[in-house]
């Protein structure tokens, strides 16, 4: 499944998509298992009134998810830590890029 409006977002964006095999998860292993800790944790934990209530929760998991839950691959840190890191990183080349040094 290809949305045709997320192709022309990325184009507009210049962002390259790249797809992996059809029946291939494994090519995809951080999104699946990503997908999987969400269905766990929100779509088969809870049972659903409206979608607003679907979006209520996955927006306080999100959340959560981002800010309190350490990652083995980030060396123990959480997504906000290791973007927060990644920020400043960058902030730093580009300071170092203006000044020439």
């Amino acid at each position: 499944f290809i949305s045709k409006k997320l192709a022309k977002w990325c184009e507009k964006k210049q962002i390259e998509q790249k797809f992996i095999q059809p029946g291939k998860p494994m090519q995809n292993g951080f999104n699946e298992r990503l997908n999987r800790t969400y269905r766990e944790d929100v779509l088969n934990a809870y049972f659903f009134d409206s979608l607003e209530q679907l979006r209520i929760l996955s927006d306080k998991w999100l959340d959560t998810y981002n800010s309190k839950h350490p990652h083995r691959s980030m060396k123990g840190l959480t997504p906000n830590q290791k973007r927060l890191l990644l920020t400043e990183d960058a902030m730093k080349k580009e300071e170092l890029i203006a000044n020439n040094l």
